[in-house]
């Protein structure tokens, strides 16, 4: 789970920017929030981020998701690091980006931190944090490491070290040397953080093909309760060298795929998704397709792009928000504007399906930035489970949780006052009236 993130110098955020996960003292809705034990620590299982156009809200999206790439794919030799600095100071282009990780792994909680400029990891730090003390286990900096008391085969440690480059996180080469203390970080990044961006496909659809797949019944009993039209999803066996794939990737899955190994594959520029496996030597392929019931009691087979958007867009998050229900699940998702497409209605249903499996032994979450103030509603979400962007003159941004303000009342419609402007977060517009086109002449083409 994560406990606490905070950022530094990056795009929007100049100044240092906490958000964190921990609840506050307040009660609502205490029964669903998760209990790290061992700490006396509760820690919520979902956040709410509201604001503006441009207030930052897709900024700390892509600020995790730089943080994941670097962990888990690293960078190549001699390649720059893809930060990017707040750019509307100019002090701030030469200065590091800092960020910070608190992490629940297997009950224990971690602090993992690095700060990087376009060349260099320049400071790189992971603690482990008991109930009573905290312990580093490594603290890089200058180029230097220092590995803490009681750590086994600290000579291979230094040997693994050695190996790392400038422009490179010693936890990402740390894994690749096979070096198993530090990886529970390294496999929570790559595991744990689900990132879905607004225009992209989660891509676990799978269970929609599987008959034996223990979500798939599940799901398509959901899809016709979500009102989307669509009766089940299924798959439509089709030749694999009939796939509108490149040929580059039509001969890397002949090679790459093994016998009784399956492929997703996503179409691109279509929408089309595929399923590719290896049976007896042979591939096959199958399409993913929805059924609509038809008057007369029989079903008709559609495509998937002559789906609307919102049902093509409930198809890519049930999956997710299926993932993050389930009793075992440890994954965190951040989804990007998690009402594109959706009415407020469904998309409050599916908040509504996950919370009503959160228990004080959950350790799943779910983070997610909206437009929709429907959905900024006490009776749904905690007040420290709403967080306001907003943009200062400076070009800045902020995140402060409502939890911050003390006249927002647990009993109060905080919808009304957020829409006034008192929580901030919201667009500035001082042009009023009718618009004016260059000319001068009215908008509306109306001429005296």
């Amino acid at each position: 789970m994560l406990i606490n993130f905070s950022l530094e110098n990056w795009a929007s955020f100049r100044d240092c920017m906490t958000f964190s996960m921990i609840a506050s003292r307040e009660r609502q809705h205490r029964e669903r929030v998760p209990l790290a034990a061992k700490y006396q620590t509760r820690i919520l299982p979902i956040a709410a981020i509201y604001g503006g156009n441009a207030s930052g809200k897709t900024n700390l999206f892509k600020a995790l998701s730089f943080a994941k790439n670097l962990v888990v794919k690293g960078t190549q030799p001699e390649s720059m690091i893809a930060v990017e600095a707040f750019r509307l100071d100019g002090n701030s282009a030469a200065k590091a980006s800092s960020f910070s990780f608190e992490l629940l792994i297997d009950e224990t909680i971690y602090e993992y931190r690095f700060s990087v400029t376009r060349k260099a990891v320049l400071e790189e730090r992971l603690v482990k944090i008991t109930s009573t003390s905290e312990k580093v286990l490594y603290d890089r900096r200058d180029g230097k490491p220092n590995f803490g008391a009681g750590l086994d085969d600290v000579q291979f440690l230094l040997f693994a070290f050695k190996g790392t480059r400038d422009n490179q996180l010693f936890l990402t080469n740390s894994v690749s040397q096979k070096v198993e203390t530090f990886r529970p970080i390294y496999d929570w990044f790559k595991n744990c953080l689900e990132l879905v961006a607004p225009d992209s496909r989660f891509e676990p659809f799978e269970q929609f093909l599987d008959e034996e797949h223990p979500l798939y019944s599940t799901m398509n009993e959901m899809l016709p309760k979500l009102d989307t039209g669509i009766a089940h999803l299924g798959g439509e066996e089709i030749p694999f060298d009939n796939l509108p794939l490149p040929d580059a990737l039509k001969t890397m899955l002949k090679e790459d795929v093994q016998e009784g190994m399956s492929v997703r594959v996503v179409s691109d520029p279509s929408v089309d998704r595929y399923i590719v496996t290896r049976k007896k030597g042979e591939l096959i392929a199958k399409k993913l397709v929805t059924y609509h019931p038809k008057s007369d009691g029989t079903e008709t087979k559609f495509e998937l792009q002559q789906e609307s958007d919102g049902s093509q867009r409930v198809i890519d998050l049930l999956p997710a928000f299926l993932d993050i229900s389930a009793r075992e699940s440890k994954k965190v998702f951040v989804i990007d504007e998690v009402d594109r497409s959706l009415h407020s209605l469904l998309t409050r249903r599916l908040l509504e399906g996950y919370l009503e499996s959160c228990t004080p032994e959950s350790r799943s979450q779910l983070l997610f930035t909206t437009h929709d103030v429907l959905l900024m509603d006490q009776h749904l979400l905690r007040r420290d489970e709403m967080w306001v962007a907003e943009r200062d003159a400076s070009g800045a941004s902020q995140l402060r949780s409502f939890s911050e303000y003390k006249d927002v009342r647990f009993d109060k419609d905080i919808r009304k006052s957020y829409l006034q402007g008192r929580l901030g977060g919201i667009p500035r517009m001082p042009v009023t009236g009718k618009f004016i086109a260059a000319t001068g002449e009215l908008s509306n083409g109306a001429q005296q």
